[in-house]
């Protein structure tokens, strides 16, 4: 491979005092399915705690903990009922101050999710809202509108759901309300004065118990456009208004919850197809209160806000700027194939948006809704072996990143029978979309027999699959070729080596189906070759690879591997 100096991406060059999140190597715990402590079957805070020792031994440096709030858990806790509490399924304030202590204590920082875009309809200001008139104070903070038509049978516009359906539901006296999630998240509004007061509160409560930062859901959503225009006609978020009538006489038919819950009935959003912006994202007024956000946050010294930002290129850099957001999840190598030109191609635009406002990305291949990397990338050995190579190359590039838990395990999705799923998506889809069950299921860790010692009881909240008892914690440990082993060494090494230094890198020439690039800076050379012909490697001393080189000393394909220059 020849060294190409023509092509070169810088990422923001940082101060010589460093930050604690702009290198960092997260992981996210999906709480319901980490470890239970009292067995339940559910994972909680305790079982954090009890395994705190693993993951400094794993070598992570930052915990992001999902939501563990009390919730209905319409949407697994993404429904909060009150923000500044503990869901008894989870254990007790109590529990979650002992975990911040002891984490602290193991050098982890605590990242948990904030929920500003929407509350549970479960929520005491939403119920207050459903009890008081149109026009009200408590209607006010939520978005009511009176419907379209000539006796306001139609929803105010034409929105639709993410989950399907559209994004208005009916109430008893025929006001609708505004969810672009479930009908059970309905959308706070964020003109009111009370919606930023009460999230000031959360904040501070949180921020007070020692947390060291926020994870933001839908951080790109929050504000709407004045007036709520409709989306342009065939725009993938606009909802048939042909399938009104129909959701209607359904929905009052099932007489649920005495509202016309619309979402899920036939009408569905339209396909994809090409439109203007989304209407119900990226707002401008939404940067104000990511402003807001970081003006609270900055109260405490050294702690932190990492946005989810579902946007484009053009728009991703506006949330890091030097006011807003400390840092946003960028999901370029999450939604790309296990493909050399794709991959580079996202790193490229990647650290350019970053790069564009001084700030460094935050990687990301697997979360608690999308596929898990191995079969995303194809399932079996061969996913395996893509997995390992694509953690190789995210842990090589500058920035931060989050590994999901299992990750490191090298966990498939697994699908589990019909009468075990619990996602919403199940039911809210007619029994035609399996929802996202299949990578949330619960971690094992020992033994040999389900559910692996994630729990003492075998009703697990999902079921542990069989399968998983051949990749556990504790068989994976000893092994030195396991996922598990590799994944250790690698941070290591990012941890303690000086060649992973740098802010930029240069990238290289080289053959079809394979990329390599070098940190600018500390010198790191990473290679990874997406193909099926063994490529030869640049020059160097090989620091670590996800598979045995071939005899021949060539990088086999489905691979990765780390070099550093010769002395």
């Amino acid at each position: 491979m020849a060294k190409s100096s023509a092509v070169t991406t810088e990422a923001g060059q940082r101060p010589t005092g460093r930050s604690w999140w702009t290198d960092t190597v997260g992981y996210q715990i999906y709480i319901r399915s980490f470890a239970d402590s009292n067995g339940d079957g559910i994972g909680d805070l305790a079982g954090i705690t009890d395994h705190l020792g693993y993951l400094e031994l794993l070598g992570v440096e930052t915990i992001w903990i999902t939501p563990f709030y009390p919730s209905p858990m319409a949407d697994a806790g993404y429904d909060v009922s009150d923000p500044r509490g503990v869901d008894p399924s989870f254990g007790t304030l109590d529990d979650f101050d002992t975990l911040v202590r002891r984490a602290h204590e193991h050098r982890l920082k605590v990242v948990i999710d904030l929920v500003p875009n929407h509350t549970s309809s479960a929520h005491p200001w939403f119920q207050a809202a459903l009890a008081a008139p149109p026009g009200s104070p408590e209607r006010a903070r939520y978005l009511f509108r009176d419907g379209t038509g000539a006796d306001g049978s139609e929803p105010p516009n034409n929105w639709g759901s993410i989950f399907g359906g559209p994004a208005w539901t009916r109430v008893p006296d025929g006001q609708w309300y505004l969810h672009l999630f479930a009908p059970e998240q309905p959308d706070l509004n964020w003109r009111n004065p009370e919606v930023h007061a009460d999230l000031e509160r959360t904040l501070t409560f949180w921020l007070d118990r020692g947390v060291d930062g926020f994870r933001i859901d839908v951080a790109h959503g929050m504000s709407k456009p004045e007036g709520l225009p409709d989306a342009p006609a065939g725009h993938p978020s606009a909802f048939d208004r042909s399938g009104y009538e129909r959701a209607a006489r359904a929905a009052a038919d099932a007489d649920v919850h005495q509202l016309q819950d619309l979402s899920g009935q036939d009408g569905g959003v339209v396909p994809i197809s090409e439109g203007g912006r989304d209407p119900r994202f990226d707002h401008e007024d939404v940067h104000d209160i990511h402003r807001f956000i970081r003006s609270v946050v900055d109260r405490y010294p050294d702690r932190m806000t990492v946005g989810e930002i579902w946007v484009g290129d053009s728009s991703f850099a506006a949330y890091i700027r030097p006011d807003e957001l400390h840092q946003a999840f960028n999901f370029a190598i999450l939604e790309s194939a296990f493909d050399a030109t794709e991959l580079r191609d996202a790193v490229t635009r990647s650290l350019a948006a970053a790069a564009s406002v001084d700030a460094v990305p935050v990687w990301t291949l697997s979360n608690h809704d999308k596929f898990r990397t191995v079969t995303r990338f194809g399932g079996g050995q061969v996913g395996l072996d893509r997995s390992r190579a694509a953690l190789l190359m995210e842990l090589a590039l500058p920035g931060s990143c989050y590994l999901y838990n299992g990750e490191e395990l090298g966990l498939a999705s697994i699908d589990i029978p019909d009468e075990a799923l619990r996602d919403p998506t199940w039911v809210r889809s007619g029994y035609t979309e399996r929802g996202r069950d299949n990578c949330r299921l619960p971690l094992p860790w020992e033994g040999t027999q389900t559910p692996y010692g994630f729990s003492t009881t075998v009703d697990t909240w999902l079921p542990v699959p069989d399968e998983y008892g051949l990749v556990t914690v504790e068989n994976q440990l000893e092994d030195p070729r396991s996922t598990l082993s590799l994944v250790r060494k690698a941070l290591e090494l990012r941890s303690t080596r000086p060649e992973f230094s740098g802010d930029a890198v240069d990238w290289y020439g080289a053959p079809e189906d394979c990329f390599a690039f070098r940190r600018r800076g500390g010198g790191l050379i990473c290679v990874l070759n997406s193909g099926a012909v063994p490529v030869v490697l640049p020059p160097g001393d090989l620091l670590l690879s996800s598979a045995e080189l071939t005899d021949e000393g060539l990088l086999p394909g489905n691979a990765a591997a780390w070099l550093v220059p010769k002395s």
